[in-house]
């Protein structure tokens, strides 16, 4: 469950990223998305982000399930914005949509 927690952390960052103008940019070149879509963008990042927050708490109950969620969403958030977005932001489109697949294969195995 950490796992797609993480995985999910990821892909709303990301989310989260394409809902500013400035990453819409970096990825799409001139093409920004229009203010709706970015909005819809924000929504999907924070419905991720609660999502996360739902399975580390069911996981590891509300004595460690916050701070593990804390520690998910640091290293999806690193990941994005250190490794990533710097050098291989060709990756993260494929990236945010292909984890939370492989993060439930993971959990349901």
């Amino acid at each position: 469950m950490m796992l797609l927690a993480l995985t999910l952390s990821f892909s709303a960052f990301t989310a989260l990223s394409l809902a500013m103008e400035k990453h819409q940019q970096d990825l799409h070149g001139k093409a920004a998305a229009t203010p709706a879509r970015r909005t819809q963008w924000r929504v999907l990042g924070w419905a991720l982000l609660t999502v996360a927050f739902a399975l580390c708490v069911v996981d590891h109950g509300w004595g460690m399930g916050p701070l593990l969620w804390l520690g998910t969403m640091t290293l999806g958030g690193v990941a994005l914005a250190f490794g990533l977005y710097p050098y291989r932001p060709a990756w993260i489109a494929p990236l945010a949509l292909a984890l939370p697949v492989v993060g439930v294969l993971v959990a349901l195995l």
